[in-house]
């Protein structure tokens, strides 16, 4: 059986007249009529019952019709679907997100896309630091990644997204809760909430060059791997842990966010595959690129 067949017969079964339906179809009517005689002797039954004025379906005839138009319908989605991908605005497509970057930049990004780009799924993977995100997209993982440079891995492209000054959050009961804003020197003695030495992470190493600039290496009570982690601990009274700004997107029962007066700002970066040539890839880039999302202009990118 051959899915033109199955046109020809919703064809006939909609207009209930051979000649009509070849007028929809362009095509004659006597080959309609064959073809419909063929398909009826393949199934065995009769589809019609015809006679010099009118053509009506029989009960086989009404039951197949359903079916029929199901599958005709489902090929047609498929065929849409399939363009829809081949053009970069149907399809999945992977983000990999620092923690921080959770709180403000994932909220922005996914709304732009369910606007812009409806028929793309976002997979997300937040609480992924740089050096992740990078492994991550080498090793094809990942499509795209929200992440803080330096990026050190070969091939891959990045744009800036953000800049945040970093902020320090301290517990509710702790004695800079009534302060306006503090400076670096005012956390000398604090014990600090940071993220784990091995993870390579860009906040810790702006933190440390804050606290360097202001004569003194933070004391690091606590290691976590993610900024959730390092909030709770906060909230708890441990210490004090300095983040981005983008944290006070979501407030945290227990803990107050302080600014810094004179601490370092951290960059955002959106990163890809530099050979990654794939439709999906550029849709993002252009929206992105149309709706401002990067701090910089870019002609390479419309």
């Amino acid at each position: 059986m051959e899915l033109r067949h199955l046109r020809y017969f919703v064809a006939v079964a909609e207009t209930r007249h051979f000649g009509k339906a070849a007028e929809r179809l362009h095509m004659a009517q006597p080959p309609l009529s064959q073809a419909i005689r063929r398909l009826e002797s393949e199934l065995g039954v009769e589809l019609f019952t015809r006679t010099t004025r009118q053509v009506a379906l029989t009960g086989a005839g009404e039951v197949f019709r359903t079916d029929a138009e199901r599958i005709l319908k489902a090929v047609d989605e498929a065929v849409a679907r399939v363009a829809r991908f081949a053009s970069g605005v149907e399809g999945v497509l992977r983000i990999g997100l620092t923690g921080s970057a959770s709180y403000r930049q994932l909220p922005a990004l996914a709304r732009l896309v369910k606007r812009e780009m409806p028929h793309v799924m976002l997979e997300v993977h937040t609480e992924m630091l740089t050096p992740a995100q990078e492994a991550g997209l080498v090793e094809r993982r990942l499509d795209v990644g929200v992440l803080r440079p330096p990026v050190r891995q070969d091939g891959i492209a990045h744009r800036t997204i953000a800049s945040e000054p970093l902020i320090v959050a301290v517990p509710e009961q702790h004695w800079l809760a009534e302060a306006d804003s503090v400076r670096v020197e005012q956390l000398r003695h604090e014990d600090f909430v940071m993220y784990g030495a091995a993870l390579g992470s860009v906040v810790n190493d702006t933190v440390v060059r804050s606290c360097l600039a202001a004569s003194f290496y933070p004391h690091r009570a606590y290691e976590v791997t993610e900024t959730s982690a390092a909030l709770a601990l906060v909230a708890a009274g441990l210490g004090v842990a300095v983040l981005p700004d983008s944290i006070r997107s979501a407030p945290r029962e227990g803990v107050l966010c302080k600014e810094i007066e004179d601490a370092l700002s951290v960059r955002l970066d959106l990163a890809w595959r530099e050979d990654d040539d794939s439709p999906l890839l550029r849709n993002l880039l252009r929206v992105l690129e149309q709706n401002d999302m990067f701090l910089e202009r870019h002609g390479g990118v419309a």
